[in-house]
């Protein structure tokens, strides 16, 4: 086992997440652990040991455990991809990297993928093994598991939890071996909570990141096993062959747990993608959560004040607005006519940003708003945003009703977990914009 640091603690807000380094490489690799994680159990066993000593070989290992697991705190907030990334940034900034190689095992590729999609200046590099971007059957998505299977694959898990229930889908080569259960009943137990697990669980059930694999600019190496019972091949193939230039390797083999099976294979292809000479590409465009606002009933109102009490009026709503969109982490764009376009790093923190503009300018103005938001690629243009990202984000806002914030079937996907609450607001035909698009109407939010 490579010479861990002492466990220490990174910040994200009131949340403490622990962390360790370890490893005598020089490429920093971010680890994004999968199911249950536990600082000082996952690693004791022999054969994780033995997979984070070769690993330590070649790169400098930063492991931490995800709030609500292990030694971060418990009662952390809501699990959701968007938390996730923001507490493996708050990881970062603790050990002082700038960059890193973000690699995601199992649950942790859809985490990872966040972090890559929304934070591509902080991804050098994307390892994911055994990874998925979708779970559950959709008509879209043939190859996901029907969510009855699911269910009673939870099920069975939380009915036994704290045994070594699961090890025969997680590591069938190794069910049989007594260390290797002892252990894992340990990490069920100390990791997570039935109720955590829950949690989780829910997460499983509805986590979508297939609209953010196309924006990953990060180079990205894909590993899956020939015969995963858990992940199976053709949904590790889905984020292969969704983001731009990864590389995918088969390997032979049924374990799901990245320890067992044939670890060097593995890690071989992982050590050959790390020590080689890879480059990214430029940064010219950026995945974003796209906010539009827009006043309504804008000309009339400004005729029955006149000139100078709307333009007083209008001076009013865009300090609001900054003051809105700057608390939520969000940036303003520019103005547009009577509303303004902002720009987010995270869609949780876009829609809790649009509820309470509109809020705050009903309540203090006396003005409603309609309010549209989309994440998807944009192009830089110096301090400007553009393409079609924002196209969309224009038109899902043009189809909100006075007072509404509407969001697009890829933002609602993405805030699984969030607690905000939508409505279905049916299929319509964006102009310009190919395809009919579900879209929904943000109508409150549930305690974070």
């Amino acid at each position: 086992m490579p010479a861990w640091s002492p466990i220490r603690y990174a910040h994200n807000g009131d949340v403490a997440i622990a962390y360790m380094t370890g490893g005598t490489g020089e490429v920093d690799v971010l680890v994004m652990p999968g199911f249950v994680s536990h600082l000082e159990i996952a690693p004791a066993h022999p054969l994780t040991a033995r997979f984070w000593d070769r690993m330590g070989s070649f790169a400098r290992v930063i492991a931490f455990d995800k709030r609500g697991m292990g030694l971060s705190d418990r009662d952390a907030g809501a699990y959701t991809l968007e938390n996730l990334a923001d507490d493996a940034l708050a990881v970062l900034d603790a050990v002082g990297v700038r960059r890193a190689v973000a690699f995601g095992i199992s649950e942790g590729g859809a985490a990872a993928t966040m972090l890559a999609a929304t934070h591509a200046d902080r991804v050098s590099a994307m390892v994911q093994y055994g990874s998925y971007a979708r779970v559950s059957w959709a008509p879209d998505y043939p190859q996901g598991i029907p969510l009855e299977v699911v269910r009673s694959f939870w099920d069975r898990l939380l009915e036994h939890w704290g045994d070594p229930v699961g090890v025969d889908v997680f590591a069938p080569s190794l069910a049989g071996d007594a260390e290797l259960r002892d252990w894992w009943g340990r990490l069920l137990r100390s990791g997570l909570s039935p109720n955590g697990a829950r949690r989780v669980a829910e997460l499983y059930e509805r986590v979508d990141v297939r609209a953010l694999l196309p924006a990953v600019r990060a180079p990205t190496l894909v590993l899956y096993r020939s015969d995963d019972r858990l992940v199976t091949p053709a949904m590790a193939q889905t984020v292969a062959r969704g983001i731009p230039g990864a590389r995918e390797v088969e390997l032979a083999g049924e374990d799901h747990l990245f320890c067992a099976g044939d670890q060097d294979a593995l890690l071989d292809e992982i050590e050959r993608f790390l020590t080689g000479s890879l480059a990214s590409a430029p940064a010219d465009r950026v995945l974003a959560t796209v906010v539009f606002t827009d006043i309504v009933g804008s000309t009339e109102r400004a005729a029955a004040l006149g000139d100078r009490r709307w333009r007083e009026l209008l001076e009013r709503h865009e300090r609001l607005a900054d003051r809105e969109i700057g608390r939520h982490r969000g940036r303003v764009v520019k103005s547009i006519g009577d509303g303004m376009l902002a720009s987010f790093d995270g869609p949780a923190r876009a829609v809790r940003a649009g509820i309470a503009l509109r809020d705050a300018a009903h309540d203090s103005l006396d003005l409603d708003l309609r309010v549209g938001v989309h994440t998807g690629e944009c192009e830089v243009m110096g301090n400007d945003l553009g393409g079609i990202g924002v196209h969309i984000a224009a038109r899902v806002q043009a189809s909100a009703n006075p007072g509404q914030v509407l969001v697009s079937n890829t933002v609602k996907d993405l805030v699984v977990g969030s607690g905000l609450r939508f409505d279905d607001r049916g299929e319509h035909e964006l102009r310009g914009v190919p395809g009919p698009w579900r879209l929904y109407a943000a109508s409150g939010d549930a305690e974070r």
